[in-house]
């Protein structure tokens, strides 16, 4: 199954656009009041705190773009940025039977996937990926997909094991 949500990346370069013209409208406006018209007093830090505010907010909800594809003998997860400065893209490439389980995470801003797989140094591995600007249909997809790679890995345990 493959999953992907890069249509949407000019929506997301769209809303960063809006994001950071509001942060520098805000600086302005915020060193106008202060320096030139001085009408509003403290409440002219509002300026700067509410632009602020929306940028913490895109900044942390993380990476944008996912990418899930498992088709075939490996699983294949990748996250990045629409803006390539702000974080590093996560790329990682494993075979289905290292998949040990997995767990979403949905807090109220941000949602994360965490991959559990198994590895020949340490017993576990744990990977995060940011899925938050995924919507439901792609949550439920990845969901069932990785259910049903993790039943598989447990069905094939048990066999190896008898």
């Amino acid at each position: 199954m493959r999953l992907n949500n890069r249509n949407k990346a000019v929506y997301y370069n769209f809303i960063v656009s809006v994001v950071a013209m509001l942060l520098f409208c805000g600086i302005v406006a915020f060193l106008m009041e202060k320096y030139i018209y001085n009408l509003l007093g403290w409440e002219s830090g509002l300026f700067l705190i509410i632009p602020i505010l929306f940028a913490a907010v895109f900044y942390f909800r993380g990476r944008q773009i996912f990418e899930y594809d498992s088709d075939g003998e490996a699983l294949n997860f990748k996250n990045r940025n629409v803006v390539s400065f702000l974080d590093k893209a996560l790329n990682d490439e494993f075979p289905k039977y290292k998949l040990i389980s997995y767990e979403i995470v949905d807090a109220i801003i941000l949602k994360r996937l965490y991959i559990t797989i198994s590895s020949k140094r340490n017993n576990s591995v744990i990977l995060k990926y940011d899925i938050s600007y995924l919507n439901k249909k792609e949550l439920n997809d990845l969901k069932i997909s990785l259910s049903k790679v993790v039943k598989n890995n447990r069905e094939q345990k048990r066999e190896n094991i008898s």
